[in-house]
Formats: structure tokens, sequence, C-alpha cells
């Protein structure tokens, strides 16, 4: 037994039971408190100096004193007879007020200075992302999928051609993954393969981001992890921190239930943080895993995530770190979020429920994309002004005063959003969702590439 092993049996929690009869039991904790003067670790007392001396701080220091010690010396120097030739003199009094009054400025000014450094808006960017791509035997085709829907015997005639009219028109290509929970026979669906899915597309996708950025582990300050459907205890970005050996004092999150949103809510809490934490890498991962969420069931409006939902995640590096400027792919400029949760409607259109005969699943109501629609034309009406050039802004003001004050029947402008951007990448939550957005935003197919072949290969 090593000393630290040692010293932790000294420090550990201790317990004494003592039964008084067979229904009772009186339990007694007792801990003794670690010698903290003989315990002290040199690394932790390190991290203590360094949230206090970041670069702003030891800036504003290196500028303040010796600004502080040039005006001590000054009116040190200045002697009784000085002060009352002052008084007397009435040029040389107004030379010292003007002397002052310069002073005085310029204090001000660094004040000025050094408060805007303090609060300053940090650039984000996004240095590099990785998917996880599975190995060659997690692959499984549309048909393959069908007929081990058939084969499992849970659902009935009916809505198996449900499932193969869904899965004909997805628009999910034949290379798109499954886990080994749910491909076995009979399906395996438990904790244990949920957190061995789990573990491989995390693990996977930052080993890939690790490599392609040559960033190392530890490094990283900032971890956010979301998975709607599963979450485990311990968290699943605990899982990454011991898989790593990340830092001790890493600022980690675990989202869970956020829905189609979470990948973006990760990389606006991320660029939050970044904010208010100079000088640090941040790393998002988004997944979803389906081992523990299969459907075996007959309701048709769960059915809809069999069909399209498939094992995968990414993962991607955030830094607000100048010298990283030159080689990220972007920076993080806008991010703008609309909560429909207040509504019935909003709230209720993807919906974690038992069915009829008490079968877990996650149920799409039929007003889905109405509502998903509602929010997005809610959102871009935010994201417009910040974007969009002058014009595009003017001729959709123009065509709202006519159409709400004057009364004129005209259709509603809807601006030209490719003058404000080169690329989309929208939610690839289905052909029918893109095939409407690709109409609403008059988007060209080479504009909704990237999309569909997310939907085609994941």
């Amino acid at each position: 037994m090593d000393k630290d092993s040692i010293e932790m049996d000294k420090e550990r929690l201790t317990a004494e039971m003592a039964f008084k009869d067979s229904s009772s039991a009186v339990i007694k904790i007792r801990r003794r408190l670690p010698d903290f003067l003989q315990s002290v670790k040199l690394k932790y007392v390190k991290l203590g100096y360094g949230y206090s001396c970041n670069p702003a701080t030891i800036l504003m220091v290196a500028l303040i004193l010796p600004l502080l010690y040039t005006i001590l010396v000054h009116f040190i120097d200045l002697k009784m007879d000085r002060i009352s030739e002052l008084w007397t003199n009435q040029s040389l009094r107004l030379e010292s007020i003007d002397a002052a009054t310069t002073l005085a400025a310029s204090l001000f000014m660094f004040f000025l200075f050094a408060l805007y450094y303090a609060k300053r808006s940090r650039p984000v960017y996004l240095v590099d992302f990785a998917c996880y791509k599975p190995e060659d035997d997690r692959k499984m085709s549309v048909d393959s999928f069908l007929k081990m829907t058939e084969d499992s015997g849970a659902f009935a005639e009916d809505t198996l051609q449900f499932q193969r009219r869904i899965s004909t028109r997805s628009g999910l290509g034949d290379e798109t993954y499954f886990p080994r929970g749910i491909t076995s026979t009979p399906p395996n669906l438990c904790m244990e393969e949920a957190r061995s899915e789990a573990e491989a597309v995390m693990f996977g996708a930052l080993d890939t981001l690790f490599e392609k950025t040559g960033v190392n582990p530890k490094d990283i300050g900032i971890l956010i992890v979301n998975c709607s459907l599963f979450n485990p205890t311990p968290s699943l970005s605990a899982m990454i921190v011991k898989h790593y050996k990340l830092r001790t004092d890493i600022k980690s999150y675990n989202l869970g239930g956020m829905g189609c949103s979470a990948g973006l809510i990760s990389v606006e809490l991320a660029k939050n943080l970044l904010q208010a934490n100079p000088n640090t890498y941040a790393v998002v991962v988004s997944t979803e895993n389906i081992t523990l969420n299969w459907y075996f069931g007959n309701d048709r409006s769960m059915l809809l995530c069999n069909c399209i939902f498939r094992m995968g995640g990414a993962a991607v590096l955030l830094s607000n770190k100048a010298g990283d400027k030159s080689r990220s792919k972007y920076q993080l400029v806008h991010l703008v979020r609309t909560h429909k949760g207040a509504d019935d409607k909003h709230y209720n259109c993807v919906y974690q429920r038992e069915d009829e005969k008490g079968t877990v699943g996650v149920s799409l109501a039929r007003e889905l994309m109405a509502v998903a629609g509602d929010a997005l034309k809610t959102n871009i009406t935010t994201l417009g002004p910040l974007v969009l050039p002058w014009t595009e802004q003017f001729m959709f003001f123009v065509t709202l005063v006519r159409k709400k004050i004057f009364k004129a029947k005209v259709k509603p402008y809807i601006p030209d959003f490719k003058l404000a951007f080169e690329h989309f990448c929208i939610h690839a939550g289905g052909r029918a969702v893109l095939d409407e957005l690709q109409k609403n935003l008059q988007l060209t197919d080479w504009h909704m590439e990237p999309s569909r072949m997310t939907l085609h290969r994941f």
C-alpha cells in the first residue's frame, strides 16, 4: 500500500452499526477531518492562483503599479514651501491645476480602457469537429432494417407496412449504423449495451477530434455533453472525464431531454462560458442513444423514431484563444435561440410516454411540422436583422408596412438569406423537413446538399 492509499485510509468515512432489535438499527457516522496543512498539494494551490492571475489582471497590475508609484513620488517631493508657493503664485497654481487635470483625465481614460478590456466580448472560434464512424459490421441497409423489424415478431402487419413506407421515403441511405444491442438476436436492450453504445460514440468522436487538432485532453477547460434520452449515473460527461483523465477544475455539464436543438443549445452554453473564462478550450459532444429507446409497439406516432434515428454522434472543439484564429474553421458570431415551450402544442409535439399497452416510446405529434415551422419563423425573424444586408431588411419592412397599415393584399416578403450566408446546415430531421425548408427559404439543391447527405449517411 502506497503513501496516498494510507492517507486516504486514515481519512475515510467509517460507520458503526449497533442493532437494537430485529426491526431497527442505529447508525453512527464519524469522519476524521483531514490534516489540511499536511495534505495540501502544490498543483491545487496553482489552480487557485490561476483564477486570479489571468492575462487581464496581469496587464492591469503591470500598468497601474508604475503609475501609482509615479504619483506617490511626485506628491512626496512637494515640500511645505512648495505648497505655499503654489498658493501665492497664481500662474504656477494654474499650471499645477492643468497638470492635475491632465493626470485625472489620464487616469479616467485608463479606467475606461481597463473596464473595456475586462468586459469586452471575446471572439469564439470553432477550431474543428469530428463525426463518429462505427465499424463496417454496424452498417445496416433499409432492406435489412425492414427484415429485422419483421423477424422480431413485435409488430402488426399494418405497422410493418407503415414502417416500410416511412423508411423508403425518409432519405436515409443503406449505410447507416445500428448498435449491437438492437441487431443481436434476440435484441439485448439493457443498461450495459446502452453504456457500450454511448462510450463507443463519444470516445470514437473525441479520439478523432483530438487527433485532428493536436489538442491534449488535459487542456480542455469546459466539457458539455448532450443526449436527450439516455442519462445514466454517473453521467455521460463523467464517463468522458474518467476515460481521458481530464483536469479536476474542468467545468462539466450534461444536458438531457433537450430534443433536436440540444446541439446548438450546447454550443450556446459553451460560447457563454468561453466569454467568462479566457484562454480556454471547450468541447461539445452531441449524441443520441437508441439502445434503451427502441420501441416495440404498434403506436404509429412512436414508430417514426425507429425509422429515422440511428447510431451516431459528433464532437466540436471551441476556443477563445487568439492563436487559434488562423487554424479555425469558423468564428461564432450570432446565436439566436427561440423557445416556444410555453405553448401546449409546442410542448407536446415530441413526448416520451407509454402507449396503451404500457410500452415506453417517444411520440411525434401530427402538428410537429407546423409547430417547428412556427418556431423557425420566429427564430429567422429575430436572426434576420443581425445578418441580412440593409436592402433586404428595407424590402421586408416596406412589405410589412403595406400589409399591416395600408391593408394591402400582398404576399409576405421572404428575405433572400443567400445574400447573408454562403452555406446552410439545416437540421436533418427527415426528407419532408428538408424539402419544406428548401421551398420556404428558396434554397438550391447545392445549398441543401450538406443536410441531405448527413441524413443519407448517418
